[in-house]
């Protein structure tokens, strides 16, 4: 995929991207390569490089990535991966959406002192769980951070961790969050498109929506939200007095003043605009979180179905001129083709 206005990197950047085969860091190392940066990126797998080469269907645009053997969770293999490096695009997540305190933090105090030890950029990726339903419906990167969940309140430890690193008057680090709403692609798979509104891998025959159609909800489509953050970074290589160094910037996305039109984005792509749109069971999870760990932090999260939490992206727009914008229905049949829901020879239905 072309975007218009695309940035260049300068000659010799070098990023290290930690989580390159989850949703925004494999979106973010993509297009990278695509740009001509060096991609170097941290595994836990010591044969990466040849499970790349052997699936090139799962992994055929990380062939040109560097892996470096290392566990995010060991600061001394954070530390010797970024050695070289101007960025670390930190956007390792803990696993089946739980053990978000006892994993998110040490694994980020890492990149934060590997970024501090080689004097590289800190990019993290941050969302809408840091704002309750007192945020208000257009949220600026000012907006209260009053988080209902503990995923949340994890989230807002995260991003003041990093501000409180900007302020070391010793080794000050230089970091940036780009928040966005609910991720969505081909390759995102703890997102709630790929979770619950489809099933990868299947023909899509009904669209369950977790939330209230009427109510607007923000999506970020991954190669847009990767188009943004590269720019972002090739405009702090080109002029590094222009981001702060503690910098925090919202991603509009897609936002959908009906929520519901995501479920009818996705019936249009699978060629049927009168597939029926389910909604969420939600008191049979709740009645079955206290046994099931990753539906505890669902049903955690179902204010964010509720209320609207628009992102306010003019400071983001002000740096980089207008967002990354793929249509959504072109963005939703791509990620369903992606995703192995489509035949090869389905077309969109026509809105």
């Amino acid at each position: 995929m072309t975007f218009p206005g695309a940035s260049s990197a300068a000659p010799g950047a070098t990023v290290l991207v930690v989580g390159a085969t989850g949703g925004f860091g494999r979106a973010v190392a993509i297009r990278l390569l695509q740009q001509g940066w060096r991609v170097r990126a941290l595994t836990r797998h010591a044969d990466m490089a040849q499970r790349v080469r052997a699936d090139s269907a799962a992994f055929g645009e990380l062939q040109a990535v560097q892996w470096h053997v290392g566990d995010a969770m060991k600061r001394s293999d954070v530390v010797a991966a970024a050695q070289g490096v101007q960025f670390i695009v930190h956007g390792a997540n803990p696993p089946g959406y739980v053990r978000w305190r006892e994993l998110a933090l040490p694994m980020l105090a890492n990149s934060v002192e590997a970024a501090r030890q080689v004097d590289a950029r800190l990019l993290l990726p941050g969302n809408v769980y840091n704002f309750g339903p007192d945020a208000g419906e257009l949220v600026n990167e000012q907006s209260p951070q009053r988080p209902l969940t503990r995923k949340g309140a994890v989230r807002v430890e995260m991003e003041a961790m990093l501000q409180q690193a900007a302020s070391d008057p010793h080794r000050p680090l230089r970091s940036l969050v780009l928040r966005a709403g609910d991720f969505f692609d081909a390759h995102s798979p703890s997102s709630w498109f790929g979770t619950l509104l489809v099933t990868p891998g299947k023909p899509v025959r009904k669209v369950v929506y977790p939330g209230v159609k009427e109510v607007g909800h923000a999506w970020a489509y991954l190669p847009d939200l990767a188009e943004a953050t590269v720019k972002l970074m090739a405009l702090d290589l080109r002029d590094p007095d222009r981001l702060a160094r503690f910098e925090v910037l919202h991603f509009g996305g897609h936002w959908l003043p009906q929520g519901g039109e995501m479920a009818r984005a996705i019936a249009r792509a699978a060629g049927d605009a009168s597939l029926p749109i389910k909604a969420l069971p939600w008191p049979v999870l709740r009645l079955l979180s206290p046994f099931v760990p990753i539906l505890r932090e669902i049903v955690e999260m179902r204010y964010l179905w509720r209320v609207p939490l628009r992102l306010d992206n003019a400071k983001l727009e002000a740096l980089i001129g207008p967002e990354p914008h793929t249509p959504l229905d072109d963005a939703v049949h791509a990620c369903l083709q992606g995703m192995g829901c489509l035949s090869t020879d389905l077309m969109p239905a026509k809105a």
